[in-house]
């Protein structure tokens, strides 16, 4: 498998995995319907192992815009394959939220909430303040890739990236970090989606929420840059 297709493939199937288990708890007449947020970050944890086991041994697993760049930052991923990989990550993320639009059909036309709609494809603030939700949004991508460039370390006990602490990472970000803004920390992961979204055909959709979508970009971007420079202050 090349890189880029792996890259593709891990995206697709964290976004699979990951919208999937908020659709199953968020749409009506699912077997898991109103489970509870412990549910969806349990998936999402989930989500990542296997995404990233899918793909470490072909393109290192980054399935993250802001993982490829934090890497790159710390000169630990060449800068000249970084657009590629981006672009995977973001073709990845488009067709794993497809595949769960086509799952859950029926469900979406058994919901009638616009925003519960929106919220299976991508993340909302629970109190709009595009500040503070910007804060969040790069606090969590911060201990994200700061704990990724440990995992890859030369040094660390685990030898290479590995899907299962990469998995309990992300598990840890949304138990107690995911409060405020549902936790993107991964731009592909809600720009994608949200693309989707206002292209799919679904019945009373609503607004994609455009207005907000640029916080799950930047914020995720700034919050890897600041862990990536800390990682080479200390090291």
């Amino acid at each position: 498998m090349s890189p880029l297709i792996a890259e593709m493939t891990g995206t697709a199937l964290l976004l699979l995995l990951g919208d999937g288990v908020v659709a199953n708890v968020l749409l009506k007449k699912t077997s898991g319907y109103s489970s509870g947020y412990i549910v969806i970050t349990m998936g999402w944890g989930m989500a990542v192992f296997i995404g990233v086991f899918v793909s470490a041994a072909y393109s290192g697993a980054h399935i993250n815009p802001a993982v490829t760049i934090g890497l790159a930052i710390a000169g630990k991923f060449a800068w000249s394959r970084v657009a590629g990989y981006l672009c995977a990550q973001l073709a990845g993320a488009i067709l794993g939220s497809f595949l769960v639009w086509l799952s859950y059909r029926k469900h979406f036309d058994a919901s009638e909430d616009a925003r519960t709609k929106l919220l299976v494809f991508c993340t909302a603030p629970n109190i709009r303040n595009y500040g503070q939700n910007l804060i969040s949004e790069a606090i969590g991508t911060f201990v994200l890739v700061f704990g990724i460039l440990y995992m890859v370390a030369p040094k660390s006990s685990l030898g290479a990236m590995d899907a299962l602490p990469v998995g309990l990472v992300v598990l840890a970000i949304g138990l107690s970090l995911g409060g405020p803004t549902g936790y993107a920390i991964n731009p592909a992961r809600d720009l994608g989606p949200r693309i989707l979204h206002s292209l799919l055909p679904i019945r009373g959709k609503g607004s994609s929420d455009w207005n907000y979508s640029w916080v799950p970009v930047l914020g995720p971007i700034l919050g890897s840059v600041v862990a990536a420079f800390l990682y080479l202050l200390l090291h």
